[in-house]
């Protein structure tokens, strides 16, 4: 039975794709180019927000033009790295499929420019899949703030209460909790103790499917 009534939204980084640690060689090879040195931990508890402000709050910059120009930098790294190579997280495309399939809406919902999401999507067969996708372009105030969610929500014309978040970030958790939707954390980036505040915890795609989403949304 299809329900185009309920929208399922994916964040891209750690959901999507296993992009970890492809995202902190760029933002090392970034800060080198900067004369700086970024340690993995520094540039992990910034994961989840918009690259302006990873940008602001490790390198110290906040001339609005070379925010913009290091922003452009790093994120050709990354998809340097990553191109004809992208780390599919297991079973994403399945779950992506599925939900479609039992007749939910699907949308990303990302902090990433739109380049980042559109080789992501390409390179994995998902081109064409989603309902709606929104990224880092389209919002002004990144994770933890509601903004991303609920703007992929009012995309697929759904109220958020109507929309489940599945996500691998603590920051993207409060996010979907600030936008009044039921959320899903997965274990990878973080560990469970971290994900908390998530509806449920899972440690892989594989371990969640269409109607178990769509059980938390009954809730």
């Amino acid at each position: 039975m299809g329900r185009p009534e309920f929208g399922v939204i994916f964040d891209m980084d750690g959901v999507l794709v296993d992009s970890y640690a492809s995202h902190l060689e760029s933002w090392r090879l970034l800060a080198a180019e900067q004369g700086r040195n970024l340690t993995d931990a520094q540039i992990g508890s910034t994961f989840g927000r918009t690259s302006r402000d990873i940008i602001r709050t490790l390198l110290d910059v906040h001339d609005p033009d070379t925010i913009h120009n290091l922003d452009d930098r790093k994120e050709s790294l990354y998809r340097d790295l990553i191109r004809g190579r992208v780390p599919a997280m297991p079973g994403a495309v399945a779950l992506v499929t599925s939900c479609r399939d039992a007749g939910f809406k699907v949308a990303v919902g990302s902090s990433g420019p739109s380049e980042n999401v559109r080789l992501v999507c390409d390179e994995m067969g998902l081109g064409g899949r989603f309902h709606a996708i929104v990224t880092g372009d389209d919002i002004t105030h990144g994770k933890p703030h509601p903004e991303v969610f609920l703007t992929a929500a009012g995309r697929l014309g759904l109220e958020p209460q109507r929309c489940v978040v599945i996500e691998d970030a603590p920051v993207g958790l409060e996010a979907a909790r600030r936008a009044g939707m039921q959320c899903v954390g997965l274990m990878g980036s973080y560990p469970r103790e971290a994900l908390s505040i998530a509806t449920t915890v899972v440690e892989s795609l594989d371990a969640i499917g269409a109607e178990a989403l769509y059980g938390l949304l009954q809730r």
